[in-house]
């Protein structure tokens, strides 16, 4: 008997209906099962994926961590400039995955779009490897392994902060502890994450055999697009109460798109309008290496054991998210659901977006602290002043406005400088102020032009009987990079080189020239190697703060070698960097509870051909987030504190909406995801194949 024999029945089987005409697909045997990990239902492939994704993490991550610096003290821009453009980096590599996934879900497959297109072009190639490599990992799981699948997520989280959290920490190494013509080594910190970018390609493609790769389902974006819009113009063109309603209004693309398409832009449709509030919470999250990291320039970085850098500080966040996520997987989550708790999904993610508004509030409150231990800033039509006496003997400066008066008044002895700063104002952004100086019996009338919002010097000098002036700007802000900052003035008649480190050297003028500030590590200097043309000295700089700005005057002494009077412009940081730790705590058990949780959300309630745009639609929430930022930073016109209560205040805000929206949303169940195709079952036995199908009668 011919066991492919057609069988009588009174039941027609039919496929759906469809406008769209679907070749026959052959029947093929059931695929061997792919390898496992030591036995468990883990497949091997995923090893690949992770190792991958650590590598690319730490490229990206390893450049971010110096981005904001190298901007503001390489590239010399302001902190609102560097911060808009950070963000705006950040924001368009969270934008490219949208075409990443349409590639991926289309065309290429994720495959070929990780291995091709995402390592081989590092900018546009974040779009093609973010939407598809967690989704890709998924694909590796088998639908018995559900389980499994969840874990893997939390797994592959974890390779992407393992990355972080050494790249965070070894390319500020390589910034700062290393010197490039002078300078941090900028070149080597981006370059070691540009050799991991090939080694994740070497390991990626390592494991092309053993992958499970679903095919591209057709260019699924512009039929999701199509699909909308039949509904909405079919809808439009039936408007007459005559005609009854539909239930959901994309059932009013049923006269043209197949049910199944329908059912899954649906769900599509409900998880996209979920994330509508999501940026909100990533624009407070991305904030650790710019506006956290300016913070942090102006705190102290020694712990006593070692120095942390103020870019070094963002690796709090992958080393804890690296305890957080066993912790809440194995501990906390466990705990809640013996309680009874129904802690779904969406409830974990309001939970993140609370904890993360807490970081926020706490930020504020060091920014104020740091704020009431940190110096004034010139404002508009304002300078800081303070003058230098280094002649032989007491000197009275009298300084006068435009119009004669009296504005500064001070009688310094030899080597005195002004207790602080004298606060000046400006008729115009930049004036010329008149000097009298008296000494002896001379009086001498000088005039210098200053500029708003810089900090001056007036240095005093004689000159031969006579006394002289001259103006120079100091560093009035702390430096970019929290190092302590130091310049010399050489009194002597020849020039002089200091070599300060093995690697940083510098020449003073002579007749009192006035060097480049140099950024030094804080430490006990008391021997500085100098030289002149004619002889070798030491000179005792004694104990340099983490963050003050120093100036020395090496002068002459005519028993000794020459010494250097030390004054210090800028108090040393006071606030330790320790008091970060809260917020970084907050913020990164936030980022466990709602990035985490969100990731594995996202591909379980997306339709099997959509997952790679439902994950790009996500991150692309990520991208909206930092143009929050960046318009926040441009035209908020806040002060530090008050921006941080702002995004504190805005996040509880859509943190209850999201909580509305989710008290109302239902998660779809994996098997609701289905395709008819995929009810289809196969059943091998010898040379029989049996076909369990559903039963549609007429």
């Amino acid at each position: 008997m011919n066991p492919f024999q057609k069988n009588e029945s009174k039941e027609t089987l039919f496929s759906p209906v469809s406008t769209e005409e679907v070749p026959p697909q052959p029947l093929s045997l059931p695929k061997k099962p792919p390898p496992k990990i030591c036995g468990s239902n883990y497949p091997l492939s995923i090893a690949f994926i992770v190792v991958n994704e650590f590598c690319e993490r730490f490229s990206y991550y390893g450049m971010k961590a110096v981005l904001t610096l190298y901007f503001l003290y390489f590239l010399h821009w302001n902190e609102d400039t560097s911060t808009s453009i950070y963000h705006a980096f950040s924001s368009l590599c969270y934008f490219t995955p949208i075409l990443g996934a349409a590639i991926a879900d289309s065309w290429l497959g994720k495959f070929k779009v990780l291995s091709l297109v995402g390592l081989s072009l590092i900018a546009l190639g974040t779009g093609g490897i973010k939407p598809c490599v967690a989704a890709f990992g998924g694909d590796q799981f088998e639908e018995k392994h559900a389980e499994e699948r969840t874990r893997y997520f939390s797994v592959f989280y974890l390779s992407i902060n393992a990355g972080s959290l050494i790249s965070t920490f070894i390319t500020p190494m390589l910034r700062g502890d290393v010197q490039c013509f002078g300078e941090d080594c900028y070149a080597l910190a981006f370059g070691v994450p540009g050799l991991l970018m090939v080694i994740a390609l070497v390991v990626f493609a390592m494991g092309s055999k053993i992958y499970r790769k679903p095919p591209p389902e057709g260019n699924i974006v512009s039929q999701v697009v199509k699909c909308i819009w039949f509904a909405i113009s079919n809808r439009f063109n039936n408007r007459s109460g005559d005609i009854p309603k539909r239930q959901h209004w994309l059932d009013w693309a049923a006269e043209k798109y197949p049910k199944q398409l329908i059912m899954d832009v649906k769900a599509l449709t409900r998880v996209l309008f979920l994330y509508i509030p999501l940026p909100m919470f990533w624009a407070l999250l991305d904030q650790q290496g710019s506006r956290w990291t300016l913070q942090a320039t102006r705190m102290n970085g020694n712990l006593g054991v070692f120095v942390l850098q103020p870019d070094q500080m963002q690796v709090l966040n992958p080393l804890l998210v690296l305890i957080f996520i066993p912790l809440f997987d194995l501990v906390i989550y466990q705990l809640v659901s013996k309680c009874g708790i129904n802690f779904s999904s969406l409830r974990k993610m309001a939970v993140g977006m609370i904890l993360a508004s807490l970081a926020f509030a706490v930020a504020a409150a060091v920014e104020l602290k740091i704020n009431r231990m940190t110096p004034p800033q010139p404002g508009p039509q304002e300078i800081f002043l303070q003058v230098l006496n280094l002649a032989d003997d007491e000197v009275k400066v009298t300084v006068l406005g435009d119009e004669n008066n009296t504005l500064l008044e001070e009688s310094l002895r030899s080597f005195q400088k002004m207790p602080h700063y004298a606060q000046l104002h400006l008729n115009t952004k930049s004036q010329d102020f008149h000097f009298y100086l008296t000494y002896h019996n001379l009086s001498v009338y000088t005039k210098h032009s200053v500029e708003e919002k810089n900090w001056y010097s007036l240095i005093l000098r004689e000159d031969g009987k006579n006394i002289s002036s001259m103006m120079v700007k100091d560093e009035g802000n702390k430096t970019a990079n929290g190092m302590t900052t130091v310049r010399f003035i050489n009194t002597l008649h020849k020039e002089v080189n200091i070599s300060l480190t093995t690697d940083i050297f510098l020449s003073v003028g002579e007749d009192y020239g006035v060097s480049a500030y140099i950024t030094v590590q804080s430490g006990e200097y008391a021997a500085v190697h100098c030289r002149t043309e004619d002889k070798d000295f030491l000179l005792n700089m004694g104990l340099l703060d983490f963050g003050a700005t120093y100036l020395f005057v090496i002068t002459n002494n005519t028993n000794q070698d020459p010494q250097a009077w030390k004054m210090k412009d800028t108090p040393a940081n006071k606030l330790s960097i320790a008091w970060q730790l809260p917020q970084y705590a907050l913020v990164t058990a936030g980022e466990v509870m709602f990035s985490v949780t969100g990731l594995e959300f996202s591909y379980s309630q997306a339709p099997s051909s959509m997952k790679s745009v439902l994950q790009a639609a996500w991150l692309l929430t990520v991208a909206v987030g930092n143009i929050i930022v960046l318009v926040v930073a441009q035209f908020s016109g806040l002060v530090q504190w008050a921006e941080f209560i702002l995004f504190s205040c805005l996040l509880l805000v859509v943190c209850l909406i999201f909580s509305i929206m989710g008290y109302y949303y239902v998660p779809i169940k994996p098997e609701d995801l289905q395709k008819p195709a995929d009810k289809q079952i196969l059943h091998t036995q010898g040379n029989v194949i049996n076909l369990e199908t559903k039963k549609t009668k007429l």
